[in-house]
Order: structure tokens, then C-alpha cells, then sequence
């Protein structure tokens, strides 16, 4: 994410000239870099939401009689 934005940064003012466009421009790199980011997340929660509630049939849910505790 560093690396892309130094990349774009740099990029944007050789091509322009102009700090404040190379700003901007790097400013919405990161908002665009922070929402995939985020959607990413929640996209890897949803879909492990799902394979736990999936797998739910398989857990036997009846408890051990017996505990091993050890003291």
C-alpha cells in the first residue's frame, strides 16, 4: 500500500509538475486502496460466516459424558 502510493505520488508529479494535483491524486489512491481493502475484510468474514454455519451439521452436539480434568 506504501509502495503504491509513494509510486503514484512521484508518478503524478513528474507527469503534472504540480504538487497539489500529485497530492489529490494521491489521496484518493489511498481512499480507493482503503475501501478494497475493507471490502476485501468483509468479504472474508461473510464467506467464513458461511462455511462455519455449513459445517454446524457435522459438530455433534451432544457433550461428553466425562471430562479428563487435571488438577
Amino acid at each position: 500500500m506504501s509502495a503504491t502510493t509513494i509510486l503514484v505520488a512521484v508518478w503524478t508529479y513528474v507527469a503534472t509538475g504540480s504538487f497539489w494535483e500529485a497530492l489529490a491524486w494521491t489521496v484518493a489512491v489511498l481512499i480507493v486502496l482503503q475501501i478494497g481493502y475493507f471490502v476485501l475484510v468483509l468479504r472474508l468474514i461473510y464467506r467464513r460466516a458461511q462455511d462455519t454455519a455449513m459445517s454446524q451439521d457435522a459438530v455433534n452436539p451432544v457433550p461428553p459424558l466425562r471430562r479428563d480434568v487435571r488438577l
